[in-house]
């Protein structure tokens, strides 16, 4: 039978915001704070807040909220956070080069090991310490060392069969850049991130109120 999370996407999408926020009220010196304080904070409601943390289990106390450290080090496990990532890059284009040259990754504890690129003239480059090697030599790096998550940035033509080799290697997430949904077996992660999707959203947010005005006006007429 097919693993299906109990814990809703939207939520999921929720809780790096929770650890991003938690870090940042926990750096300026904040001890405890309220679901409704928080909730402000996310422009959430308290009520929102409150579902979404008790899907993992009750953290806060009646009267007192939640302690700001404490939650932050249990979302950061809930979230993997306490685990070290080794991680590839296929792809060292724009988007590949600029994920590698990232130094927060490596503070997060997601550490990029190793390029992979099929053009000549990207073989050989140095990024960020890394040498880009090229695509030939992925199976034999593969089979001599452990990678967890795999960057794919690539051209939608070879997106899916890299991606299929990188699961026969022994990949466990992909963090998807190629403009196509990947179909992989049950077991491995995968995060399709389409960079035009979140162009179209801020598009449509840009142009949501003459939108709806319109719409107004022509049921009017």
């Amino acid at each position: 039978m097919a693993f299906k999370s109990r814990v809703s996407d939207a939520v999921v999408r929720r809780l790096p915001m929770y650890y991003r926020h938690l870090r940042e009220l926990e750096k300026a010196g904040v001890v405890r704070i309220s679901s409704q304080e928080l909730g402000e904070r996310m422009n959430l409601t308290a009520s929102q807040i409150r579902q979404d943390i008790n899907c993992f289990g009750g953290f806060g106390q009646q009267g007192y909220g939640y302690h700001v450290s404490n939650l932050k080090e249990r979302i950061g496990a809930i979230l993997g956070l306490q685990h070290a990532y080794h991680v590839i890059v296929i792809g060292a284009g724009n988007i590949g080069r600029a994920i590698a040259n990232y130094a927060g990754f490596e503070r997060e504890g997601f550490h990029i090991q190793a390029m992979f690129d099929v053009s000549s003239a990207l073989v050989g480059v140095d990024v960020h310490g890394i040498l880009v090697q090229p695509m030939e030599k992925l199976e034999g790096w593969l089979s001599a060392h452990a990678v967890d998550i795999a960057v794919l940035a690539v051209p939608a033509a070879v997106a899916q069969p890299i991606a299929d080799a990188l699961v026969a290697g022994g990949v466990r997430g992909i963090w998807n850049f190629a403009p196509v949904d990947l179909t992989l077996p049950q077991g491995v992660a995968v995060n399709n991130v389409h960079l035009s999707d979140s162009l179209h959203i801020l598009s449509y947010r840009m142009n949501e109120k003459d939108l709806f005005a319109e719409l107004h006006a022509g049921r009017d007429a």
